[in-house]
C-alpha cells in the first residue's frame, strides 16, 4: 500500500495513492498511527474514504512530521567511500538528522546564505513500526513499517569544519523526504535489487542498485539496535552511492533555480527545486 500525507485547510491529511489519485482517509498522520501500534494496511482497509484528490494538486508533507530518530548512514556504498577518499569502515558510519531540517516533495531545498556548497545525496529511507534492543538480523525486517525516499542535502564546507558531520547535515530545509510511504508488501524483501537514481536538472548524477549497500537493511537495524533502542516512527536513511557533486572536478553543487530528483524503482519520484535563503542581519 502507498500512503501520502498532505496539508489541506491547515490540517495534516492522510491518503492512499492509487493510479495517480489519492483516496483521502481523513485527518490523521502516520506518526500517530505508528506510535499507537496501528496496522497501517488494516487501517486503510477499514477506514472510509472521504474524497479523492489529484496527486498533481497536493501540498505534500513529509511521510513523518516528527520522527523519533532520523538515523543516517554514511559511506554505505563502496564507490561513494572511494570517491570521498575514505577507507571503507567495517562498522556503519552513523549520524543524526533533526526534524527541523526536513522538507516535503515539491518544496524547495534551501541553500543557506552562509554557503554555496549545497550537495545532493539520493537515498532510500526505512521507517520502523516497532523496535527494541539487540534485534536479531533474522527478525529485523519484521520491524519495518515501510520505505520512502530521501535527499540528504549536505552543506559540504560546514560538514567538514569538524570531524563530526552533524552541522553540515542539519541546515534547515536541506533534507527532502517523501513523497510516499510504501509498505513492504509492495517491494522485494529488504528493498533489495532496486535501482536508485539522482538527477540534477534532468541529468543523471547518481545511479546504483540497493544491492550495492555495504550494510543491508537487516544488518543496519540489528547493528544499530545493539547500542540504541529503536522505536516505532524511527527512520534509517541508508546511504548514497557515488556521483556526489563535491567529489567531481569541477564540483557540481546545487544552486538556486536547479531541480533535484531522487528515484527508486517502485516509488514515485521525489522532486525538489533549489531556492536561496535570504541573507539575515
Amino acid at each position: 500500500m502507498r500512503f501520502v500525507q498532505f496539508e489541506e485547510d491547515s490540517r495534516a491529511m492522510l491518503g492512499i495513492l492509487e493510479n495517480g489519485k489519492v483516496q483521502v482517509l481523513g485527518p490523521a498522520t502516520l506518526d500517530d498511527l505508528l506510535s499507537a501500534g496501528v496496522d497501517l494496511v488494516a487501517y486503510a482497509r477499514d477506514t472510509a474514504i472521504t474524497g479523492e484528490r489529484s496527486v498533481d494538486n497536493l501540498a505534500f508533507l513529509p511521510p513523518l512530521l516528527r520522527s523519533g530518530k532520523l538515523i543516517c548512514v554514511g559511506l554505505n556504498y563502496r564507490d561513494h567511500t572511494q570517491e570521498s577518499k575514505y577507507e571503507q569502515p567495517d562498522y556503519p558510519t552513523l549520524f543524526l538528522r533533526m526534524n527541523t531540517s526536513l522538507v516535503a516533495h515539491n518544496d524547495a531545498i534551501v541553500r543557506p546564505h552562509v554557503s554555496d556548497a549545497l550537495d545532493f545525496e539520493g537515498e532510500l529511507a526505512v521507517i520502523l513500526k516497532s523496535g527494541g534492543r539487540y534485534i536479531a538480523k533474522k527478525d529485523a525486517l519484521t520491524h519495518v513499517a515501510g520505505y520512502s525516499l530521501f535527499n540528504d542535502g549536505s552543506v559540504r564546507d560546514y560538514q567538514f569544519k569538524t570531524p563530526q558531520w552533524t552541522v553540515g547535515k542539519n541546515f534547515d530545509g536541506t533534507g527532502a523526504f517523501g513523497p510516499e510511504f510504501v509498505t513492504p508488501d509492495e517491494l522485494p524483501s529488504g528493498a533489495r535489487g532496486l535501482m536508485l537514481e539522482t538527477r540534477l536538472n534532468g541529468t543523471v548524477v547518481q545511479s546504483a542498485s540497493t544491492d550495492a549497500m555495504v550494510f543491508d537493511i537487516e544488518t543496519l537495524i540489528s547493528m544499530i539496535s545493539e547500542a540504541i533502542t529503536l522505536e516505532a516512527g524511527d527512520v534509517i536513511v541508508t546511504g548514497t552511492p557515488s556521483g556526489i557533486g563535491w567529489a567531481r572536478e569541477p564540483k557540481l553543487l546545487m544552486k538556486p533555480g536547479d531541480v533535484c530528483e531522487v528515484s527508486v524503482e517502485g516509488f514515485m519520484t521525489l522532486r525538489n527545486p533549489i531556492a536561496q535563503e535570504l541573507a539575515r542581519n
